[in-house]
């Protein structure tokens, strides 16, 4: 075999919904519109590739000193082969080269340490995976060239620590830490759905307008990687810089390909808890570092309000609409492993869609305070939930109410905080569409009230589970329901929400007794 193989400049390795591409291909068709999905793509890839198409595609433009995307692909070939000088037979391009050129995500490595044989791109990939992963490792023994790119472009620019020797990426805050996306992209016409190909564009074209002169190394692939040299952040790398994480070398035998990997001494990049200048990471602001997704969180209502309008993270750069974008239907796309000690909860993703106002506001105070609101009214509401099946918990007598019995709720809060997570966003962005603060409280207080039948219909599916002597139970349900609607009802006017339904809804809140108190 020849000492390169597998260009991706030059052999169309990439198989999208327009036929196979090259690299420089991808670019061109991107910058058309053209591509809506890369077939062999496996969804917890696509953050990884989506960040690393963006990083190339503005390395490559602003090295050739361009500002502007070409749609022509033989001056993406030219501006990548640009981003790598030195190399006549493309060895930084190619899944094989010998081992002291760079090839693709794989640095030139000395012949120290324990080599160990991998057989298939998903072994390579990342590899602690779960339950909400859609692979597990050692399958992929029919493996194709563009598996091996995205196993590589996955490993090195997403990684995390697994262990003494092998290290995780620089672009989070920690070895059991993750690398998160929170970010908007454009819609495709469904409104539902991300395209690909425009939210490149989007990026890259945002990115390319906002950069200032450089001149670090973007590509650390082409450096030399004993095993021990450190690089370091903002002094000898480019912003944009797309890291490896990990020594990897790729091979032939017997016709099919493989990879060898070592482990190092030292993580390549110094660690920075991930302040790296991450476009599409949240970081926070009173403890400095970039935002984790732990092992057994996901993207919930919560935790996306918290990273977007609390006020203690500072949203990721892409997360902010530009006015250009007044005209273009966005989607809030949050995507992430899942990591805590050297374990995952998987890779987690969260798309969400929004009008072209609310992408303007989704920043904004206004979206603070409403989202600030809606929180209080779920609170309240599961606060009602709570005190009425504690009720039930301690035989209808409620001097006998105790921890134990509040826990007895766990199970209908859970229920509830998941309805209210479905909810949460459709109502905050009519809120945030609405034309005056009147038809603001309008919706809230529709949201508590269908979040309050909600709580009711959870009530009565929970209750024959929850413990109580027999001979009070009666009385206990009874007392229990009565806490709840009662509990409900003031809800709606503790929130100042009671006067802003129709005459028909509204419902005074009765007058405190023994039975209903919670």
């Amino acid at each position: 075999m020849t000492d390169t193989a597998y260009n991706l400049l030059t052999e169309p390795l990439i198989e999208t919904d327009i036929g196979w591409q090259t690299l420089p291909g991808v670019f061109a068709a991107m910058v058309q519109g053209e591509i809506t999905d890369f077939t062999g793509l496996r969804a917890h890839q696509r953050p990884a590739w989506h960040m690393f198409l963006v990083q190339l595609g503005v390395l490559a433009a602003s090295r050739a000193g361009r500002s502007d995307l070409s749609s022509d692909e033989e001056i993406w070939r030219a501006d990548l082969r640009a981003a790598a000088p030195g190399f006549d037979d493309d060895a930084p391009w190619c899944l094989i080269s010998p081992d002291t050129a760079p090839a693709f995500l794989q640095p030139p490595t000395p012949k120290d340490g324990n080599w160990t044989d991998v057989e298939t791109p998903d072994a390579l990939d990342m590899l602690i995976t779960s339950r909400g992963h859609d692979l597990k490792t050692a399958v992929a023994r029919q493996a194709r060239p563009q598996d091996w790119i995205y196993a590589l472009v996955s490993l090195q620019t997403m990684e995390g620590g697994n262990g003494r020797g092998w290290y995780g990426i620089a672009r989070m805050n920690g070895g059991n830490s993750s690398r998160a996306m929170v970010t908007l992209a454009p819609a495709m016409p469904d409104g539902q759905t991300v395209q690909p190909s425009l939210w490149w564009r989007r990026d890259t074209a945002r990115l390319l307008r906002d950069r200032k002169p450089v001149n670090g190394l973007g590509l650390l692939w082409l450096m030399p990687w004993a095993g021990d040299a450190q690089l370091s952040v903002g002094k000898d790398l480019d912003p944009l810089f797309i890291e490896i994480c990990r020594r990897i070398r790729l091979f032939e035998r017997d016709g099919r390909l493989m990879a060898r990997k070592a482990g190092s001494k030292a993580a390549r990049i110094a660690s920075v808890n991930g302040l790296t200048d991450d476009p599409w990471a949240p970081v926070s602001i009173e403890k400095p570092r970039s935002f984790t997704l732990g092992d057994n969180r996901a993207f919930t209502y919560k935790t996306l309000r918290d990273l977007t309008m609390s006020g203690k993270w500072t949203p990721a750069s892409l997360a902010k609409a530009d006015e250009e974008e007044a005209e273009q239907t966005m989607l809030l796309v949050a995507e992430a492993f899942a990591r805590g000690n050297s374990k995952t909860g998987g890779f987690r993703s969260r798309v969400i869609p929004m009008s072209k106002t609310v992408a303007q506001r989704m920043l904004t105070t206004t979206a603070t305070d409403q989202s600030a609101y809606l929180m209080e009214d779920i609170a309240l509401v599961d606060k009602a939930l709570r005190n009425g099946i504690a009720l039930l918990a301690a035989n209808g007598l409620r001097e006998s109410i105790k921890a134990d019995h509040y826990a007895r709720a766990a199970t209908a809060r859970a229920k509830l905080d998941h309805h209210a997570d479905a909810m949460f966003f459709s109502v905050l962005w009519d809120m945030l569409e609405a034309g005056d603060e009147a038809a603001r409280l309008y919706r809230r207080a529709q949201f508590m009230c269908d979040l309050s039948d909600i709580a009711r219909v959870i009530f009565r599916e929970q209750r024959s589970a929850i413990p109580c002597k027999a001979v009070m139970r009666p009385r206990a349900e009874a007392r229990a329901e009565a806490c709840l609607n009662y509990g409900l009802r003031a809800a709606l006017k503790s929130a100042g929400l009671a006067d802003h339904l129709p005459a028909s809804e509204r419902t005074d809140a009765p007058r405190e007794t023994e039975d209903h108190a919670g």
